[in-house]
């Protein structure tokens, strides 16, 4: 518990066995619960995930943005946290985030990882995609997010209920944010800082970034 608020932290997985150890264990007491979403994993994810504390939610349709809605779904706290298995985002980092949630009085925080700590967490393309990404997201949507791709936000359990969540891919990390901001919530972001990933790469990177940009596309034309 933080600041007398319930605190959950969700985590989508797909065969994250090694890097979701190291994260659990360097959760910060302040967490009170922590959801792995096994998303059909052939490891042992699950298995190491429960033998930390964590409770394990099955999501048997596969996606990045389905796991999250599974997660989500089943969180209990106040106030609920994300970020990936695999390590690369810095979970020391919730009570700050959630801190500065709670003083700005916002509804959701999102992590921003630029300019990136560790030039060598994110190589160039990636880095490419996400200035792409980002940039069509604000001619778009005349939003400024300075990461839309961003997988870490903390943010009030209470406004899920208010946005319209569709996408099943990768493409749910724009799309929560733009959400946010397009109900009119309070949304902001704070730099952390980002680290090299453990285990092997899911992000297939020119598919999931054309079906990202699509994506926006599609949601943009849907408000027309």
């Amino acid at each position: 518990m933080h600041r007398h608020l319930r605190l959950s932290v969700v985590i989508p997985c797909y065969n994250e066995e090694r890097g979701v150890r190291t994260v659990i264990q360097r959760m910060p007491p302040a967490v009170d619960e922590v959801v792995v979403v096994d998303n059909n994993c052939t490891d042992h994810t699950a298995e190491v995930a429960r033998s930390l504390g964590a409770r394990v939610v099955e999501q048997k349709t596969r996606g990045y943005g389905a796991a999250y809605k599974a997660g989500l779904a089943s969180a209990t706290g106040d106030v609920i946290a994300t970020l990936d298995g695999d390590g690369s985002y810095p979970p020391e980092e919730i009570p700050g985030l959630l801190d500065t949630l709670l003083d700005r009085r916002w509804d959701f925080v999102s992590g921003c990882r630029f300019p990136l700590t560790d030039p060598a967490a994110m190589d160039v393309s990636n880095r490419l995609g996400n200035q792409v990404l980002t940039a069509a997201t604000a001619l778009l949507f005349f939003r400024p997010i300075r990461d839309s791709q961003s997988g870490m936000w903390v943010f009030r359990r209470e406004i899920l209920g208010r946005l319209r969540l569709t996408s099943d891919g990768m493409a749910f990390s724009e799309e929560i944010k733009l959400e946010v901001i397009l109900r009119g919530l309070r949304f902001g972001e704070v730099h952390i800082p980002y680290g090299e990933r453990t285990g092997s790469v899911k992000l297939r990177k020119w598919r999931d970034g054309m079906e990202n940009l699509l994506f926006l596309v599609r949601k943009r034309l849907d408000r027309v």
